[in-house]
């Protein structure tokens, strides 16, 4: 895993070659956060981000190291989460707060609400199409939900889709 920009740039943390998490590509995620930048985050303005689904932690330790105040990383296996600690505490991440749970009982529970989210699932796994309806409503006013998904999934319908974009076979839906 690279870290593209930010405070953490540069750093290059190994993924243990047994999780069975399918990162974000490189070329996918700089994509993205190239996306972001430009059309719809100001990171200058320390917002806040949840991270749905964290696996290796690729985007969430990215959201940190790009200025966010606070980033949470819900991930359900305890590896996983095991491994989003150690890299938490190997940067000094204060501002990044892995939490092992299940993502549909976490966005049920949750409280507070984030002016980013971000939810890479399972491309598999079945209930895939109800996340948006799920973690829509711990979307602050005019913050962005990204949800990443394989190409036989189509959110354009969805009332509060607002842009798509396809990188290889990674693609992103938007949600405001």
């Amino acid at each position: 895993m690279r870290i593209i920009r930010g405070k953490y740039k540069g750093r290059h943390i190994p993924t243990p070659t047994n999780f069975k998490a399918r990162p974000t590509t490189d070329f996918a995620k700089e994509g993205l956060f190239n996306i972001l930048e430009n059309n719809y985050i100001d990171f200058d303005e320390a917002p806040t981000a949840l991270d749905l689904f964290g696996g290796t932690g690729s985007i969430g330790v990215e959201f940190a190291s790009r200025g966010c105040s606070k980033v949470v990383s819900v991930e359900l296996n305890f590896k996983h989460c095991q491994f989003l600690h150690q890299v938490q505490k190997a940067l000094d991440a204060k501002e990044w707060i892995p939490v092992k749970g299940d993502v549909f009982k976490y966005v049920r529970a949750c409280k507070e609400q984030f002016d980013i989210i971000f939810a890479d699932p399972p491309y598999a796994l079945p209930n895939l199409a109800d996340i948006p309806d799920a973690a829509l409503p711990l979307l602050k006013e005019g913050g962005l939900m990204i949800l990443e998904h394989g190409r036989d999934h189509d959110f354009k319908e969805h009332p509060r889709f607002i842009d798509h974009r396809t990188y290889g076979s990674v693609n992103f839906s938007f949600f405001r």
